[in-house]
């Protein structure tokens, strides 16, 4: 591993490929929590591009509520991953709606 490290043309690709790896973990995690938070997100495309702007006014309150729970289970009182997870599944399904489908929120949901 040491004579990987000293390879400096080994090293620049291997960051490039980590560079790589984050930024679409990053679009991921930016387009899914455009998604869940906000009921309707729209596309605009500029160029090459593609700009998500959400409509502010369909924001999912709960959704809110339970990212925020999870970055406090998280970040402040240093929880574990399975448990936030198991923590933020659980209040989830018990705060869905009595006769609501599973996995799919109580108000519709814009596919665009």
């Amino acid at each position: 591993m040491e004579a990987a490290r000293e390879n400096e043309k080994l090293s620049a690709a291997l960051s490039a490929i980590t560079a790589v790896v984050v930024g679409v973990i990053l679009n991921l995690a930016i387009w899914f929590g455009l998604h869940v938070i906000f009921a309707k997100v729209a596309t605009q495309h500029i160029g090459p591009l593609r700009l998500f702007t959400p409509e502010l006014a369909s924001v999912d309150l709960g959704a809110v509520a339970l990212a925020l729970l999870a970055l406090f289970a998280l970040f402040k009182l240093k929880w574990g991953m399975i448990t936030t997870l198991a923590l933020c599944s659980t209040v989830g399904a018990c705060s869905r709606e009595p006769g609501a489908p599973s996995g799919h929120s109580t108000h519709a949901r814009s596919m665009s």
